[in-house]
């Protein structure tokens, strides 16, 4: 495992990669999502904090994942005009990931190790519904990661903690 997370290169839409060292000095919000899920409306959320916050610094990293019931069963394109379409994103799709197992994103493994899963209750939930392993890993889709400026791994909200939640802290990242 790499010791920041700006040693990570991920995968775009259109096959080349972006390098995250490329986004040092900025805020991250870093999620999996899927186009047909309970959560999707969350998309939203994601665009406002987007519009309120791209030009102070933030960057939204939206990963679709297929690996929790088959709510991203699309292609990446298909994903990304559905989601430029249906609600209006200004921020770019990556490539399609897994999030959990030997598959995983690297970056992901990352993320996950840096920070804890705290929500006990709908981990309680989603580790009854048997779809995780292990403690900290993904329980569902739409799990955000928040990174710092300085490429710090902050927080971890839980599918069920809405985007508008976390403008509090991204503003005071972006503050800092």
């Amino acid at each position: 495992m790499k010791n920041s997370i700006y040693e990570y290169k991920v995968l775009k839409r259109d096959n080349t990669y972006l390098d995250l060292n490329s986004l040092k000095g900025k805020v991250l919000l870093i999620v999996n999502t899927a186009t047909g899920c309970g959560f999707t409306p969350q998309y939203v959320g994601l665009e406002g904090l987007y519009k309120e916050y791209k030009d102070k610094g933030l960057e939204i990293l939206d990963f679709p994942c297929d690996q929790f019931g088959h709510q991203a069963p699309g292609s990446d394109d298909e994903i990304h005009t559905f989601c430029t379409s249906k609600y209006n994103t200004s921020f770019d799709q990556l490539k399609k990931i897994e999030v959990n197992g030997t598959n995983e994103e690297p970056l992901y493994t990352y993320l996950k190790s840096k920070i804890d899963s705290k929500n006990k209750s709908i981990n309680l939930v989603f580790n009854l519904m048997n779809h995780t392993k292990n403690k900290n890993d993904i329980k569902w889709n739409f799990t955000k990661f928040l990174v710092d400026k300085n490429g710090k791994v902050v927080n971890r909200f839980e599918p069920t903690t809405k985007p508008e939640e976390i403008e509090k802290f991204i503003k005071e990242l972006i503050n800092e």
